[in-house]
């Protein structure tokens, strides 16, 4: 069976205020032209279909005109929700997209009832599970997790796959769609932040027992092992990721489960370019000539910040983006920028360096760190239910009395 692995479209994203809308209609057309191309027996898109849990109308009229050249070409579709899609939302109509080979799962109780793709060369059927993004604690208790964090709720929704495919045929193939932060994959700067409780990461051994695992999340395409991969995302959406290269995985499920993958390339609307230096050597130096077409990020090293250095730059990179200053002091060390320093930190990591910053000399204590580990939570899942509503059992955790509400801090906690 050839299956065409994708996720991480982010419908309706923009880059540095450009929309990006034209882009990602120029990849879904590669998409079905690569279902057409290749003969794909099924699509899967592993999560955050959607930039925003509300998203704009022209992207919902995208996702629908993906879906309704998908469902024409007579090819499966399974897709999961992510961390920035609204699982209700995206799960509307489900049942009824069902009859036409679009299959939406957005419901973590259903982890365990896969669907069963068809096998054209008579090797009986593939059972695909889709795992929807598991906020821990929205689904602990629906999923009857034995613990708090992502690798415990994931492990409960993966015993209710195995346990399933227990009940299969003997020789029935397996694949897992899953929207999560595996160790040992390589992150971009433009993933939203994940962590609860400090640890956001899962071992790749919870994907144990299954024939492939099509993963979502990280924006880098990637192979975890043979049998647990990343897509990517197929544009780039941050200039950390200027030196990637963007595609999907066309994987073929043999008939004893061995897995084969290539990439294919996604169209690439415009290269992104990192150029350093002062600014008189960004617009005389001859090497930057081929960068003129690129969407540009300039840090500017100059000692004493120029006059107007962004239309001093538009003229020479008609799509500078992104401007920064990182100015060298004169015995050779640069300023830290604020920004610089940020890079990499969670947002737990930040809030601990901020107390150390107001109270010199002393740290936060083990007390303290748990204190804000515990507001951090609550501001997520704040976030969380004001998007999907609370938990169907009930057994979210409350957010604390003071908490911020989810239109506020609450999504700028959860970048």
């Amino acid at each position: 069976m050839r299956l065409l692995h994708t996720s991480d479209w982010h419908l309706g994203r923009s880059f540095h205020r450009v929309s990006l809308l034209d882009a990602q209609r120029a990849f879904l057309d590669h998409l079905v032209a690569t279902v057409e191309e290749h003969a794909v027996d099924a699509v899967l898109v592993a999560g955050d279909v959607y930039d925003r849990a509300v998203p704009s109308l022209a992207a919902v009229e995208l996702f629908d005109d993906a879906l309704r050249r998908l469902a024409e070409l007579a090819v499966p579709t399974v897709m999961i929700s992510g961390n920035h899609d609204s699982a209700r939302r995206l799960g509307v109509g489900s049942p009824l997209m069902d009859r036409v080979g679009i299959h939406l799962r957005t419901d973590p109780a259903g982890c365990g009832t896969p669907v069963l793709l068809p096998d054209g060369s008579g090797n009986g059927q593939v059972a695909c599970y889709g795992l929807p993004y598991l906020e821990p604690a929205l689904v602990r208790g629906m999923l009857a997790a034995d613990g708090a964090g992502h690798t415990a709720v994931l492990r409960a929704a993966m015993d209710r796959v195995r346990a399933d495919l227990a009940t299969r045929p003997e020789g029935t193939r397996s694949v897992v769609l899953a929207h999560a932060f595996v160790t040992g994959g390589e992150v971009s700067e433009s993933e939203r932040d994940i962590t609860v409780g400090g640890v956001a990461s899962v071992p790749v051994s919870v994907f144990d027992g299954v024939d492939y695992a099509a993963l979502g999340h990280l924006h880098t395409c990637q192979r975890i092992t043979d049998r647990v991969r990343y897509s990517g995302s197929p544009l780039a959406y941050s200039f950390s990721e200027a030196g990637h290269r963007k595609s999907m995985w066309l994987v073929d499920l043999g008939p004893d489960g061995a897995v084969t993958a290539e990439r294919i390339d996604c169209p690439v609307p415009r290269p992104l370019a990192r150029l350093r230096g002062t600014l008189e050597e960004l617009l005389d130096e001859p090497a930057y000539e081929a960068h003129t077409g690129s969407w540009i990020e300039a840090t500017l090293t100059d000692a004493v910040r120029p006059e107007e250095p962004m239309a001093r730059l538009a003229r020479r990179f008609p799509h500078v983006l992104s401007l920064v200053f990182d100015p060298v002091r004169e015995d050779g060390g640069t300023v830290t920028s604020y920004a610089s320093r940020l890079r990499g930190r969670d947002d737990r990591q930040i809030a601990e360096d901020f107390v150390h910053h107001v109270r010199p000399g002393r740290r936060a204590e083990p007390g303290e760190r748990a204190l804000l580990g515990r507001a951090l939570d609550a501001v997520r899942l704040a976030a969380a239910e004001a998007d999907e509503g609370p938990p169907p059992d009930g057994s979210g955790a409350a957010p604390s009395r003071g908490a911020a509400p989810a239109g506020g801090a609450g999504r700028g906690v959860a970048r």
